[in-house]
């Protein structure tokens, strides 16, 4: 497909960032995959930097505006690559997101958490990177036990007011986590966070529970990552037979498993994860040409807590197909009842005991 064969009602509709003014496109594609970085299990078929611009091009020719980075990714590879991609292009059309928290070099102890001293010297770096004076959207990576969230946030706040920054983001977090940010923010008037990066999918919906109840109360943008479980709801794997390529396959010969890769020999047993492949088989075929990884897609961009989907993609054919998913159709209804039935997670206490007494206790009126 040619950039000139996308259909206009195909491409990537631009929607808010959560209660911000800032317009995005609808899938965001995540550059983890960018560069080949030596030695870095799970992500040897990374790709090289004129592919990786080949890549850009192309999500822009489907209204993708919306890249998402780390400077861990790579690690550095990733951003640099980003950045001599964005310096070809006019930078107000795009919006770069990058993160900070994990070790850029462990013979140093102050490079890595989220300290005020590794905070404004990884945003600096990821700046001259990415080469661009600002950051769309600036996302802490992970929490960070060792260090009081005043600091963190009093930094976070610091580079918004001096313009390095423009929005502020998070990653992986807890319900408690995020709740406990929020407080934090409000009590000392600090620039709001706006927009949770989870991993959420088909397979893992156990955010919902209370990361994303935080979320529909703030109006937080949720971005998940990960939609297509690393592969695995593409619908190219079966209980049968082992993944023999691509990322779930280097797990299964590592005998690792992440969430973003997760392990067959893990997943072969579990009865829900088929089903969930069998259901999403059926309404795939049910819209002629569409195929199980858009279904995934779809039924995450019709979440209303959900801002933007990231996506990765090692070839331009996954990438189109994932861009598939983007506009000009919708799952009814009852396809999306059908997915959130055959998908949904265990209740573990006290979830399960809430829903036992909750009964009739609904006020139309009073919205937690």
């Amino acid at each position: 497909m040619s950039d000139s064969t996308i259909p206009d009602e195909s491409r990537c509709p631009l929607v808010f960032l959560g209660k911000t003014g800032l317009k995005v496109s609808n899938i965001c594609l995540g550059a983890m995959t960018f560069g080949k970085a030596p030695n870095r299990l799970i992500l040897q078929q990374n790709l090289d930097e004129k592919e990786c611009h080949l890549m850009m091009d192309r999500f822009a020719a489907w209204g993708g505006n919306f890249i998402d980075t780390a400077d861990m990714y790579g690690p550095k590879l990733s951003e640099t690559i980003v950045g001599n991609w964005l310096h070809k292009q006019e930078r107000e059309k795009s919006v770069i997101a990058t993160k900070v928290r994990f070790s850029m070099d462990p013979s140093d102890p102050n490079k890595v958490g989220l300290s005020r001293r590794h905070i404004t010297r990884a945003v600096e770096e990821s700046l001259g990177r990415l080469q661009t004076d600002f950051i769309d959207l600036y996302q802490t990576h992970l929490w960070d036990n060792a260090v009081p969230l005043e600091e963190t946030l009093r930094t976070l706040n610091d580079l918004v007011r001096c313009g390095k920054v423009r929005y502020l983001g998070a990653c992986n977090l807890s319900g408690w986590q995020l709740q406990k940010w929020i407080q934090v923010q409000e009590k000392l008037g600090l620039e709001p966070v706006v927009a949770l990066q989870q991993h959420y999918s088909l397979r893992e919906r156990d955010s919902e529970w209370e990361a994303f109840q935080v979320c529909k109360g703030n109006g937080i943008g949720v971005l998940p990552w990960s939609p297509l479980s690393g592969g695995l709801l593409t619908g190219k794997v079966s209980r049968d037979k082992p993944p023999e390529t691509g990322r779930m396959a280097e797990v299964v010969q590592n005998n690792l498993h992440f969430d973003a890769a997760p392990n067959w020999n893990k997943l072969k047993d579990k009865e829900q994860i088929w089903n969930i492949l069998d259901v999403s088989k059926s309404i795939a075929q049910n819209h002629g040409s569409k195929t199980q990884a858009q279904v995934a897609i779809r039924w995450l961009l019709q979440k209303d807590i959900v801002a933007s989907v990231i996506i990765g993609a090692r070839t331009l054919q996954q990438l189109d197909d994932n861009m598939g998913a983007a506009n000009g159709w919708t799952l009814t209804p009852e396809e999306m009842a059908e997915l959130d039935k055959v998908s949904l997670p265990e209740k573990h206490y006290p979830y399960s005991m809430a829903d036992m007494y909750m009964g009739d206790r609904f006020n139309p009126f009073y919205h937690n």
